[in-house]
Formats: structure tokens, C-alpha cells, sequence
């Protein structure tokens, strides 16, 4: 797999080092320079513009408002079509099937469960830009799953001389977060690094209201979870790149990153059961879990260039890591003690893993007046599970291994495949990238409880297209088809049964199969006054769906399990506008609607197909105030949203910043978010056998205030609270705006 480059980033050579072969001279968008000194198209509004490519749309995240005290996963909550909840789930178009990378790599960090944690502690300051790429071409893998793709592009400091910026914050309830990031640039030599910490978190409710209905008799059992959850972790990462200019054709990268989290959390459950005016169980749970987990990463890159017409070589390689530790105290009170009951004292020990070597090759150059590309990878991803359920006697604290809470799972995979890619322009209007890509995947599968060991393998053609027309000097046209496939994780895959709580249990499922996507997108942009917009119709199809399926393995407890359910389809409208209303006054939004249809299997077996319409969007206003402070209100709704049973229920955000220039280094900064207190996860699932409804919700309305102080250089735009909106207009050309790696003449 290519690593990806942010878009319209042209080469910058390093100061002392001797120059470097330069490509075909292209026509370039006026840019400004930012505070990381890379030219790039100037707008200080950011998430909601996009500097489209042929295969993707690229937002600028790295000037947002609430940046210097903000997350990752604040940061893709402001990519249109994009919603991140509280726990870290992500999603894009309404599905949560999304590929998440690291400047164009997979990392362990970005898998599983790691995803959500990751994303709420690493600093949205550290985020150039965000590449959405709906229909990823023959260059990206299936790993973390196939399916679209969020590519994180980091800041690159290439400006010569040194730089320095640090942000303090202080919030609600004892929050904070702090970072320090800095870089020096001399001769051919380049160092850039960081540090941040984090103390933060979002406290819940809970409350869930199941009904289970009797086959035969048609009674209901009739059961109750209120919950309520606390804790605030802390966080610290760093990171580091060191570069060298070899001569004029060779650069070599060396980079680093560790992070470490804490995984703390006090709750209380209390569950009831009924069946008619009989009351089953009802009792108390209290729970303490302390735990952390660790990640670390390192990478090592090679970029020649070479003597024939856009002729380079890189080759990459990248080691991830990530281990979560966890130990969970439970305590029961009961009022009516129910039959089987657990007992009153337990502990839950998690220990998981995982780690990914990926190393990839790509060679490019110029052949009959378009641009090949040719590319291998070869990856290996290991995950282990090692969880211990034990009883505690009250009396004497002894404790008893649980056997039917306790397992130990490991699976290896590993990938290699070759890929290649044409791109060129036809004529004037018309631009095209074709590629194909063929993969081969082989897993091993060991469930030590059990005894269990498996191997599945296959090979998979991923083929892929992508037109752009150039409709008028100030409007294009844009077509892309994508064949992908959507691999289970391996949690998944996992056969042992899984207890969550007392109501509910889960297990995957080993015999799974890739689900098979195909992919088609259009879309339409152009400018219209000071405003830019973006039209994209889409629809996509997937067979041998993966979808979570619940059946009752007692009167009152719920298994939750995964299976290839028959096919789905999405299909909706998606749009941007951007642009200045006023002088004064910028406006971004957004919005999505979809449609979703769904097949699966009920708790009778029976296939049950569903369908959904959803419109989803967002809308930013900034506000110059003066020529030191900028306002900005940003409103988002997420719409209905297709469960393997059930939906999801809309929700809605609102979110208040301000940033002010106290001087032209220093700055003040404010942010509320969830300002109305409306942030909540619903859900129903309401099948024929089982109707039930959860609904969670958050300490979402939290305030932060801080300071950003700027060491080295000219203050930026941004920074001065400027509204600046330039840059490479829709009708450019086929393909849009130049590539600073690009493969081809200008698209």
C-alpha cells in the first residue's frame, strides 16, 4: 500500500541541502503560507472545505478553532459525512465499517477497541489534514477491516530554521491537556517532535428496557439496566522524525511514537426482572476497573528519485504495537436474588494485543504521457485475547477460576499483495486512474481454551476506476468505482463467549467470511459567487454481509454473535457549500441524505429485511469579530442508522469557540461543546421476539480555556484570527488541484 501525502504539498527542499531534480514545472493554486511553513491553499475555516483529488477529498483540519485543545476525534466530527460518538465509534455515510490509517499505514492503535481511545487522547493539533477516501483505489489494503477510508495526515514542519508552539488548557470537573511541539530544519538535516498530555473523559447514564417475548404463550419477561459511569483518565504521548537529505535523489525518514493511557472507571448497575407482577430478580452492581494501555510505534522510509521523467522509488517500513491491561472488581447487593445468581464478589482480568509489521515498495514513472505505478506490500498482524473471570468467596477470598468466563484467543494474519495503477490525462476535460490490485490473505486461528485451531486463506482481485471532466473553466465532474472486500477482525472471529454483563454476553464467530463490496460514486463541483460546492451521488452494495445477531441463551441473558447475514445497500446524496457570505462572515456546511437497506436474521432465524432514510449534516459559522478574534458556531446532526436488528436514533450537537490574538504569537482560546446537553446514543432493537431500547448519555457540555504561544517565524493567518478563503478552484482542470506527489500531469 502507497503511503498517502496530503494534497497540493509541493516538495520543499531542505535548507543546505543540495537541490533536488525537479519534476515538470505545473501550474499551481495561490497559496499562503502556514505556521508549519508548507504552502498550502489558505483557509483558516477548517474540516469543511475539501481540496478534492481524483481518489479523495482532502479537509484541512490543522487551523480549526478548538485544535489546540481538541482530539482526534474532535477533529473528524468536522469532516462532513464523518461522526465520532463519545466511546470513539466511528462512522462515515452511516456505516461503521471505516478503515482508519496514520499518514497512509495501518497501526495497532487504529484497530479493535484501541480506535476509540486512541482517537479521544491524541491531540487534534497534531493533524494536518484528513483524506476521505469513499472508494480507496488499488493502492490501499483491506486491513482494519476493507471498506472506506479516514487517512490522518500528521503536521510536517519542512521550513527552515527552528519553530516551537505551545498549548496549555484547563476545563470542567479538573480537565486538562497541555502539548509542546517543535522542529528544526538545517542543511540536510530535519528534526521534528512533540509531547502532549491529556486528563480527560466523559462520564454516562445508562438506561435499557428489554422485552422478551414467549414463542408460545406470547407473555413478556420484562427487565430493566439503569447504569451510571465515572471516570477521567490520563494520557501522554510523544512523537519524533528525524529526515537526511543524502544528495540531490535520496532522503531517509526515521520516525517514533509512544503513548501511554490510563483505563480507570467506577460504575453502579442496578438490574430487575419481572415476569407479570412476579418480580424475578432485583439487585445492586457496583464496578471498579483500573487498567492501562500502552502503544508504540516506529517507522523507516527510503525515497529515491529518479533520473527518467517523475521516475521514484520508496520503500516503508512500519512496526505498531498496543497492549491494554485491565482489572475489574465487581460487587452484588441483592434485594431478590434470582435463580443461578452470580456471585457477590468477582473479578474480570483483560490482557490484549496486538502488533502489525507492514512493510510496501512503490515504484513510479512516467510512461506514455501518463504516470504508472507499481506496488507490493507484505503484512503481518498478531492479536492475542487472554481474559480470566474468577469468584471470590466473601468469606474466606478465595478465588475460583470461572471456565465459562475465562479464554485465551490468538490470531495471526498475514497479507501480501501486488498492485498496479495507470493515470493519465486523455485530452483537455478528460483524466483517468485505473488500477488493480490482487491480495492474498491467510489466517490462523487458535482458540487455546478450547483446543480450537483453524486456517482459512483466499485471494481476492480489487480492481478500481476513477474518471475526473472538466465541465467550464469553474465546474468538474468526478466518477469512481471501487470492488472491495470487508474482512472480519479478529474479535470477530473469536468463538468463545464473552460476558458483558449479566444480561448480556457476546462471541464472534470463526467460520465469517469476507463481506464483498462494490462501489459507485459521482459527483459534481463547482463555484457559484464567493461559494464553492460539492455535489456526490453514491451507492453502494455489499453481499455476504457481516451483522450482529442476538438470541436469548437463558430466560434473561442475551448472546450477541456475528454472521455473513445476505446483503445490504446504501445509496444517498451527499453535499458541501463553502464560502464567504460577508466580508466577515464564513460559512461551511454539509449534509447527507441517505438511504440504507439491510437483510439479517431475526431470533427465529427468519431473514428480515429493513430499510432507513437519513439526513445528516453539519453547519459552521465563523464570525470575524475584529481583526484579533474569531467566533465560530458549528451545529451537527447525525441521522437514523440501520442496526443488525435494530436503528440507532438520530442525535444532535452543538458546539461554541472563540479565538483571540493577545499578541501575534500569543493567543486565547475557548471552546464549549455539546453547549444544549442533547449528546446521546439510542438505540432499539424490535424484532418479533425481542423489543428493547438502551439510551446513554454523556457530561457532553464541557468547557476549556487555554493558551497557544508561537516560538519562531511570522505569525500565520490563522493565527491572527484572519479569515482568509483561497485557493484552487473546482475548474482547474481534470483532477483538480496539482499533486505534490502526484502521478500525473496535474490531477
Amino acid at each position: 500500500m502507497a503511503q498517502s501525502q496530503p494534497a497540493a504539498t509541493p516538495e520543499v527542499v531542505v535548507k543546505g541541502a543540495p537541490p533536488k531534480k525537479e519534476a515538470k514545472p505545473e501550474p499551481k493554486p495561490e497559496a499562503k503560507a502556514t505556521e508549519t511553513g508548507v504552502p498550502v491553499p489558505s483557509v483558516t475555516v477548517a474540516g469543511e472545505r475539501p481540496t478534492n483529488r481524483i481518489d479523495r477529498q482532502v479537509y484541512d483540519v490543522k487551523s480549526d478553532v478548538g485544535s489546540t485543545n481538541g482530539t482526534a476525534a474532535d477533529a473528524l466530527n468536522n469532516v462532513p459525512s464523518v461522526a465520532v460518538d463519545p466511546d470513539g465509534t466511528v462512522t462515515l455515510r452511516g456505516s461503521s465499517n471505516v478503515q482508519i490509517l496514520v499518514d497512509g499505514k495501518p497501526s495497532a492503535m487504529m484497530q479493535g477497541d484501541n480506535r476509540g481511545a486512541t482517537l479521544n487522547a491524541m491531540a487534534a493539533d497534531d493533524i494536518e489534514s484528513v483524506e476521505v477516501i469513499n472508494n480507496p483505489g488499488a493502492q490501499f489494503g483491506n486491513e482494519g477491516g476493507g471498506g472506506p477510508i479516514l487517512n490522518l495526515v500528521m503536521r510536517r514542519n519542512r521550513k527552515p530554521g527552528g519553530f516551537a508552539t505551545i498549548n496549555a488548557n484547563g476545563g470542567k470537573d479538573g480537565r486538562y491537556n497541555s502539548a509542546v511541539s517543535g522542529s528544526y530544519n538545517e542543511g540536510a538535516w530535519g528534526y521534528q517532535g512533540g509531547i502532549n498530555v491529556r486528563h480527560d473523559g466523559r462520564n454516562s447514564t445508562g438506561s435499557t428496557v428489554r422485552d422478551r417475548i414467549n414463542p408460545v404463550t406470547g407473555a413478556a419477561e420484562h427487565s430493566t439496566q439503569d447504569s451510571t459511569s465515572k471516570g477521567l483518565n490520563d494520557s501522554v504521548g510523544l512523537n519524533g522524525t528525524v529526515s537526511y537529505n543524502l544528495g540531490a535523489q535520496d532522503t531517509l525518514t526515521a520516525s517514533a511514537n509512544y503513548t501511554a493511557r490510563g483505563n480507570d472507571q467506577k460504575s453502579s448497575e442496578h438490574y430487575a426482572t419481572a415476569n407479570g407482577a412476579a418480580t424475578i430478580s432485583d439487585y445492586l452492581r457496583t464496578t471498579q476497573r483500573e487498567g492501562d494501555s500502552k502503544s508504540y510505534s516506529w517507522g523507516a522510509r527510503w525515497d529515491h528519485k529518479g533520473d527518467a521523467p517523475g521516475e521514484s522509488l520508496k520503500t516503508d517500513l512500519r512496526v505498531s504495537s498496543t497492549d491494554n491491561d485491565s482489572d475489574t472488581n465487581y460487587s452484588n447487593a441483592y434485594t431478590v436474588r434470582p435463580f443461578n445468581a452470580p456471585s457477590d464478589r468477582s473479578r474480570l482480568s483483560n490482557d490484549t494485543s496486538t502488533r502489525i509489521v507492514d512493510l510496501t515498495g512503490d515504484y513510479e514513472r512516467n510512461i506514455a504521457g501518463g504516470s504508472a505505478k507499481l506496488g507490493y506490500k507484505v503484512a503481518n498482524t498478531k492479536s492475542s485475547f487472554d481474559t480470566q473471570y474468577v469468584d471470590i468467596n466473601p468469606a474466606t477470598l478465595s478465588e475460583t477460576v470461572n471456565p465459562s468466563r475465562t479464554n485465551r484467543f490468538n490470531l495471526d494474519e498475514t497479507t501480501i499483495a501486488l498492485y498496479g495503477s495507470y493515470q493519465m490525462r486523455l485530452n483537455d476535460r478528460w483524466g483517468a486512474l485505473a488500477g488493480l490490485r490482487a491480495e492474498h490473505t491467510g489466517m490462523d486461528i487458535e482458540q487455546i481454551t478450547s483446543g480450537i485451531a483453524a486456517r482459512n486463506s483466499y485471494i481476492n482481485y480489487i480492481p478500481s476506476f476513477f474518471a475526473t471532466y472538466k465541465v467550464s473553466e469553474t465546474a468538474n465532474m468526478r466518477f469512481s468505482y471501487a470492488h472491495r472486500i470487508r474482512r472480519p477482525m479478529a474479535n470477530d472471529l473469536n468463538p468463545y463467549v464473552v460476558y458483558r454483563d449479566e444480561f448480556n454476553v457476546s462471541s464472534g464467530n470463526p467460520m465469517l467470511k469476507p463481506a464483498k463490496t462494490g462501489s459507485f460514486e459521482v459527483g459534481y463541483e463547482t463555484r457559484f459567487g464567493t461559494l464553492e460546492t460539492n455535489l456526490r451521488a453514491y451507492y453502494r452494495d455489499e453481499s455476504d454481509t457481516i451483522v450482529e445477531r442476538s438470541t436469548f441463551i437463558s430466560p434473561t441473558v442475551l448472546l450477541t454473535t456475528r454472521e455473513n447475514g445476505g446483503t445490504s445497500h446504501s445509496s444517498g446524496l451527499e453535499f458541501t457549500v463553502s464560502g464567504k457570505l460577508t466580508p466577515s462572515l464564513t460559512l461551511n456546511t454539509s449534509g447527507n441524505l441517505a438511504r440504507s437497506e439491510l437483510t439479517s436474521r431475526d431470533l427465529t432465524g427468519a431473514d428480515v429485511t429493513r430499510n432507513a432514510s437519513s439526513l445528516s449534516g453539519r453547519a459552521r459559522l465563523n464570525y470575524q469579530l475584529d481583526s484579533a478574534t474569531q467566533l465560530q458556531a458549528m451545529l451537527q446532526m447525525q441521522g437514523k442508522t440501520l442496526t443488525g436488528q435494530g436503528y440507532r436514533e438520530p442525535n444532535r450537537t452543538l458546539n461554541l469557540s472563540m479565538r483571540h490574538a493577545l499578541t501575534p504569537q500569543l493567543n486565547l482560546v475557548m471552546n464549549v461543546t455539546d453547549v444544549l446537553d442533547k449528546n446521546k446514543m439510542a438505540t432499539v432493537i424490535d424484532t418479533p421476539l425481542l423489543k428493547e431500547s438502551t439510551i446513554r448519555r454523556f457530561d457532553g457540555r464541557v468547557f476549556y480555556v487555554g493558551l497557544s504561544y508561537r516560538i519562531g517565524g511570522a505569525a500565520s493567518s490563522a493565527e491572527r484570527g484572519e479569515q482568509q478563503f483561497q485557493g484552487p478552484r473546482p475548474g482547474q482542470g481534470p483532477g483538480g488541484p496539482p499533486r505534490g506527489d502526484g502521478p500525473g500531469p496535474g490531477f
